[in-house]
């Protein structure tokens, strides 16, 4: 330690140098080379959880069974909004945890207050999280037809359409809104077609249909965006007509509505006269492209028959190969295939011993392998004997 400190190295520091002698003949102590400096990034930065989730997430959901999940909670809120971040981070958990979550809210929610506070926590996930209106809305329609609570001011359906109906009746205003605005509608929108493809209403008679009124909303908020064509709405209304106009265009067809066709027009219009960018105009002209071949759908042309050589061109392509004794290759393509595999099957003669594929047939004792000689040629045991010299001598050495 006196050493270091005449040295003018800190005795704090003792841990970066190697001496060589702690005698007085000792050089000029060694330095080593320093640490090197370890990270204070942590995986629970805020910069790796998308916007709006719960950086407080219970451990409980990872590490412990599911009924005892609820028991650190004080509110509904915070239960709720912990699992709608369990399924953020792990939606494959969706299936097998979702029945629980059910059982576990028709126990909690049993007031009006209690459904309306559910329906708001879900509504803003699906809105403010990105890449949740898919999973949100699933979990809309799986409660829609579990929860048991059906208060005089709705079921949980019932109060989940009026709560989309508020941001429906402002759409005019927010596609003319700032940025921010636009961006929070157009979330409410995606999500609203999302509800449309997954929310399933089950009929009298048991059949399951789509909630119509869906349906004429994401006509007229179409229209909405397409009225005021600046980039991002525009933008919003492609994704839109991607995720569901193969839906909603045989549905309107049903009706005998021609609605797919006024917004193909409305579509041109824009390219041609909105001020949009380029990049926009593209993905619109692709999306008409898109719907010209009924949204990539593929439909069969003809029945099904069963291939025969005259209908089916590729009839024989796995078919073998086989050679004649000329070596000319031929296949059952062939004309003349039957007479040539006829003559192939006459040579099987020639090998007594194997099946066609190959396959042995010879047991113990046949005389073919009793006349095989096993000794070796007399220069190849000369050669073998030599090989285990040499290799004896380097085993010794």
């Amino acid at each position: 330690s006196e050493h270091l400190q005449k040295s003018g190295i800190p005795s704090g520091s003792q841990d970066k140098v190697s001496v060589l002698d702690s005698g007085p003949e000792m050089a000029e102590p060694q330095l080593a080379v320093d640490p090197v400096a370890t990270s204070n990034l942590s995986v629970k930065a805020p910069e790796f959880y998308p916007p709006g989730y719960n950086q407080n997430f219970n451990q409980n959901f990872t590490d412990s069974s599911f009924e005892d999940r609820c028991d650190g909670y004080l509110t509904l809120a915070e239960y709720v909004q912990d699992f709608l971040n369990h399924l953020t981070e792990q939606p494959g958990c969706f299936e097998t945890e979702i029945e629980q979550f059910a059982e576990t809210l028709n126990g909690w929610v049993i007031a009006d207050e209690a459904l309306q506070e559910l329906v708001e926590l879900i509504y803003q996930q699906a809105t403010s999280v990105p890449n949740f209106s898919y999973m949100g809305a699933r979990l809309c329609n799986y409660l829609s037809h579990h929860l048991t609570i059906s208060p005089q001011s709705g079921n949980f359906r019932q109060l989940l359409l009026q709560r989309c109906r508020t941001e429906y009746e402002n759409r005019d205003e927010a596609t003319k809104g700032d940025e921010t605005t636009r961006r929070q509608f157009h979330a409410f929108v995606l999500f609203l077609a999302e509800l449309y493809l997954n929310l399933e209403i089950k009929g009298t008679k048991g059949q399951v249909t789509r909630a119509e009124i869906l349906q004429e909303g994401l006509r007229e908020l179409l229209n909405a965006l397409f009225s005021n064509p600046v980039d991002s709405n525009l933008i919003c209304a492609v994704k839109l007509l991607k995720l569901t106009g193969s839906v909603l265009e045989d549905a309107w067809k049903e009706k005998g509505k021609n609605y797919m066709e006024e917004m193909i027009q409305r579509i041109e219009n824009v390219v041609l006269d909105a001020n949009c960018s380029r990049d926009v105009k593209h993905m619109l002209l692709k999306l008409v492209e898109l719907r010209s071949s009924n949204w990539g759908r593929v439909h069969g042309t003809t029945p099904h028959t069963e291939a025969t050589p005259e209908n089916d061109p590729n009839y024989f392509m796995n078919e073998p190969t086989f050679y004649t004794p000329d070596g000319v290759p031929f296949t059952a393509a062939d004309p003349d295939y039957q007479e040539k595999y006829q003559e192939l099957l006459e040579r099987e003669d020639l090998f007594p011993y194997y099946e066609e594929n190959g396959a042995d047939l010879s047991g113990p004792g046949e005389l073919y392998f009793d006349e095989i000689d096993d000794e070796m040629d007399p220069e190849i045991e000369e050669a073998y004997e030599k090989f285990c010299l040499e290799s004896e001598h380097k085993r010794k050495q």
